[in-house]
């Protein structure tokens, strides 16, 4: 389906469901949308965001002729633990049959899970220059336990998700092991980065300075920064100015 979500161009949702992980889960998009469609479109009536496989979707992007930028379950967490690996060995096996052939859309995964691609899917993501992983980290906490992680993992392409955005946060002093801190945006470490606060009728308060200091810590070691949206008197903008432009940057798709 095509999505409203700024950084993609479509959303892929094979898997659906989650429950909540952390402080970012409060009030997920995902489960009111998936409230508004239960027992339509696959979503269960009695609990519809609850972890579903769908394996009627795994053709779709084969359809789509036109490249895109795909956002695979932004319903979802592929890889939460009640996701089965079957589930799992299916998606992929999709994706890279898509990407074998004259398909050349780009996937993005994204994820609170890290921990689990390391343990059990890691080769996933090490020979496929259109398959990009990435984590989401709505403050300094979870930032320093995800993106760790993530750097373990070979992806053509790694990129983190600051949204919802809770707190500050400082991406050139993460601490990749114990007593260890480190600047992951210097060297590329990660490739993107996509910043935005909550959305929603119960969103939480941001500050613009904890945007625009992400910003700068982006400009500052060269790597692209997305930022989705803000709000300007209560209405959502998206793709708004910041510092006197626009950030829809994205890393070479190459």
């Amino acid at each position: 389906m095509t999505t409203k979500i700024e950084w993609a161009e479509e959303s892929w949702n094979p898997i659906t469901g989650c429950t909540p992980i952390s402080e970012g889960c409060q009030n997920c998009y995902a489960r009111r949308m998936a409230q508004r469609l239960k027992g339509r479109f696959g979503y269960p009536e009695d609990e519809p965001f609850r972890v579903t496989f769908h394996p009627d979707k795994l053709d779709e992007p084969s359809h789509w002729r036109k490249p895109r930028m795909v956002f695979v379950c932004s319903m979802g967490d592929l890889f939460h633990e009640d996701v089965e690996n079957e589930w799992i060995n299916k998606v992929f096996a999709a994706i890279t049959h898509h990407m074998s052939g004259m398909n050349h859309h780009i996937y993005l995964i994204l994820t609170k899970r890290p921990e689990r691609i390391l343990t059990g899917h890691p080769e996933y993501f090490a020979h496929w220059p259109n398959l990009w992983l990435g984590v989401s980290a709505e403050n300094q906490q979870r930032a320093d336990e995800r993106i760790p992680i993530l750097l373990q993992i070979p992806a053509a392409k790694r990129f983190v998700s600051l949204e919802p955005l809770l707190s500050p946060i400082d991406l050139t002093n993460i601490e990749v092991s114990p007593g260890g801190k480190m600047d992951v945006l210097k060297g590329h470490l990660i490739d993107w980065i996509i910043c935005a606060p909550e959305t929603g009728p119960k969103r939480r308060l941001y500050d613009i300075e904890w945007i625009r200091d992400i910003k700068n810590q982006c400009v500052n070691a060269g790597v692209p920064f997305f930022l989705k949206h803000l709000f300007e008197d209560k209405k959502r903008v998206s793709l708004p100015e910041l510092d006197g432009r626009i950030w829809n940057e994205y890393p070479n798709r190459v």
